[in-house]
């Protein structure tokens, strides 16, 4: 039995977490290509109420469950929720993107899903990636690996960057922001086997931690998008970092992750890119 600093036992909140997903999950499977009200949020992409019922189905029942642990969630932190934008202290916090990969979803391609974390000191202690069209779980707990629908994960071993696959994605409200991306994409993209963009940042952290992709790289996602998926990469023997090189954390805006090798690659080839702001 694992427990953290604050004394929870992590196979139980573990298991209500799941149970959480899952009804996460149900929303997302009944609205799928029934959407009647999508919006679009300033500089941040699109909102239905698939995502607005997934988050509020998650958050009832961990609020259920654990009302003393803090709550993060795209869609209420986008609505007005006060949450400090740092690391979680000894009480915990729930970090939930209810849909990542919205565009994906309302276009009826299928790759999207549900990232849940629980960040406890600093530290993700839980993570769950659901993909609910592909049926895939990604679950990790600190300490005892990372793992798809109960098989045992981890990172590739490709270690030439010529051979690796990788990927990425675009945030194209920024100016900046997507002059950067194209700039490092452009270098990238010449000397990998290939760049693949599904369009969910928590998705490829999960082929990240499967060795699908070999490395994975973006500027400016938000804690929701990465908190999970920085567990399942380590628990599977990858390196996260910024593009600067530094230790990750939900809170950085800047992303480099994949096996040891690939991942250092990427940050060298980054690094005469970056602009100012990147963290």
């Amino acid at each position: 039995m694992s427990t953290s600093g604050n004394g929870l036992n992590m196979e139980h909140v573990f298991t209500v977490a799941m149970k959480a997903v899952t009804l996460g999950r149900e929303v997302l499977l009944n609205y799928f290509g029934n959407l009647e009200n999508v919006e679009e949020k300033f500089q941040a992409g699109l909102v239905s109420e698939a995502d607005k019922e997934s988050e509020k189905v998650i958050a009832e029942h961990l609020k259920k469950h654990f009302s003393e642990i803090e709550f993060l969630g795209e869609e209420s932190y986008a609505a007005g929720a006060k949450v400090q934008w740092q690391t979680a202290g000894p009480k915990g916090r729930w970090i939930l993107d209810p849909l990542d990969g919205t565009t994906n979803y309302v276009h009826r391609f299928p790759i999207f899903c549900i990232s849940l974390a629980l960040e406890v000191d600093g530290l993700i202690q839980i993570a769950i990636i659901d993909v609910p069209i592909l049926k895939e779980t990604y679950t990790a707990i600190r300490g005892q690996g990372a793992f798809v629908n109960g098989k045992k994960m981890s990172v590739s071993k490709t270690t030439e960057f010529r051979k690796a696959l990788l990927a990425t994605g675009f945030v194209a409200e920024h100016e900046y922001i997507i002059s950067e991306q194209l700039k490092i994409f452009d270098s990238i993209v010449r000397k990998c086997r290939g760049v693949r963009r599904p369009g969910a940042a928590a998705y490829d952290l999960c082929q990240v931690a499967r060795g699908v992709f070999d490395g994975y790289w973006e500027r400016n996602i938000q804690p929701w998008d990465a908190a999970a998926g920085i567990l399942l990469v380590e628990e599977a023997g990858g390196v996260i970092t910024t593009y600067r090189g530094e230790k990750y954390d939900p809170y950085k805006n800047s992303i480099i992750a994949g096996n040891p090798q690939i991942s250092q690659h990427l940050q060298v080839e980054i690094s005469g890119f970056i602009s100012e702001g990147t963290n």
